[in-house]
C-alpha cells in the first residue's frame, strides 16, 4: 500500500449485496453523479452483467466501485476498467492504489493492456489515471451523453500496458 495512503486501510472485495445501499448513495453525491447516469434499478448488483465489480473499502468503510469488462477474443484480449470514489476519501492516494491493483491483477488473467475512458473534463480522474501509469490516447469527440441527456462530451481515451504500471 504506502504511497500517500496516510493510516488508512485500504481492502478490495468482490461486491456484496449488503455495498448497494452505500453505493447508491455515493452514486447520488454531485460530484459522482456529474459524471455517471442515474443508476439502473438493478444497480449494483444485476444491472451489467458483463462487468465484474468489486468495492473498495478504507478503513472498513465503503467507498468506492470499481468494475472491469473482458474482450477475450486472442487477437484483440484487453481489459476496461471503469469506476467511482466517494469524494470524502479523493485527494489521498486511495484512487490509484486500487486501481492499481485490479491492474495487477488483470495483467495476471493474461491481458497485456487495460484501457479506461473518463471524460476529457475530469480532470481530477484523469490525473489519478495518469499516476498509475495510464497514458492519453486520443479524445473521442462527443464520445457520451451528458448526465441527464441533454447532450453530449468528449471521453479521454486512455490505456496503460503491462510493463508501464507505476
Amino acid at each position: 500500500m504506502g504511497r500517500n495512503i496516510v493510516s488508512r486501510v485500504l481492502d478490495l472485495r468482490p461486491l456484496a449485496a449488503s455495498d448497494a445501499a452505500s453505493l447508491r448513495r455515493i452514486l447520488a453525491t454531485p460530484d459522482v453523479a456529474r459524471w455517471w447516469d442515474s443508476p439502473d434499478d438493478g444497480f449494483p448488483l444485476s444491472d451489467d452483467p458483463d462487468s465484474t465489480r468489486f468495492t473498495i473499502l478504507v478503513d472498513g468503510a465503503v467507498a468506492w466501485m470499481i468494475q472491469y469488462g473482458e474482450e477475450v477474443d486472442p487477437k484483440y484480449r484487453h481489459a476496461s476498467v471503469d469506476l467511482f470514489l466517494d469524494p470524502g476519501v479523493r485527494g489521498r492516494g486511495v484512487g490509484p492504489e486500487a486501481i492499481r491493483r485490479v491492474a495487477v491483477m488483470l495483467f495476471a488473467r493474461g491481458h497485456h493492456r487495460i484501457t479506461i475512458d473518463p471524460a476529457a473534463a475530469n480532470e481530477a480522474a484523469i490525473r489519478a489515471y495518469e499516476k498509475v501509469g495510464f497514458r492519453r490516447v486520443g479524445v473521442m469527440r462527443a464520445y457520451e451523453r451528458d448526465a441527464g441527456g441533454d447532450g453530449f462530451h468528449d471521453g479521454l481515451l486512455m490505456e496503460l500496458l503491462a510493463g508501464e504500471l507505476r
